[in-house]
């Protein structure tokens, strides 16, 4: 729990000395490859291939992610930060329509052992696995029938600055 309260602490004081993300003047090089990137998704022999970025300043670099519809969806996600999987781990979750986020929030911050992912959550439509600074992952999945659902990062405190919408046409 001291643990938990830690990271909430942490994350915290990260978000609140983050800038606003509307300039990259004067930004670090890895403040500077995480910026407002709303191109559209690559396709690629039926795949529709998605590249998504998060920071030590708890950003993702998309906010919003389309893909079309009956696609196979490959979506990597860098973090292109320096900070320990522990205090500033990132992840992607793709969660069904409705889902209340602030109810599988809560869940998910018990769920340290399985990266902040409540095992067999019926919410839960895909998710990479949590990475630290540095780190590189990538899941394979069918999109969902059309319509726009949440996609957040699960690791407690974060989903409230690092969320977005998930749109199949």
């Amino acid at each position: 729990m001291k643990k938990i309260a830690l990271v909430l602490i942490t994350a915290t004081m990260f978000a609140a000395c983050s800038d606003d993300g509307e300039t990259t003047e004067g930004a670090t090089t890895e403040e500077a490859a995480v910026v407002e990137d709303e191109s559209s998704t690559k396709m690629e022999d039926g795949v529709a291939k998605v590249d998504l970025y998060s920071s030590d300043q708890m950003k993702y670099d998309k906010n919003e992610i389309t893909v079309p519809a009956g696609s196979k969806v490959e979506l990597t996600l860098t973090h292109t930060g320096s900070m320990a999987v522990e205090v500033m781990g990132h992840n992607f979750v793709l969660l069904k329509q409705g889902t209340d986020l602030v109810a599988f929030t809560t869940e998910a911050g018990k769920a340290m052992d399985n990266g902040y992912v409540p095992a067999g959550s019926d919410a839960v439509l895909a998710n990479t696995e949590l990475i630290g600074g540095g780190g590189s992952t990538t899941v394979t999945f069918d999109a969902p029938e059309a319509g726009t659902y949440d996609f957040i990062c699960s690791f407690p405190g974060h989903y409230a600055l690092m969320k977005g919408k998930f749109i199949v046409e």
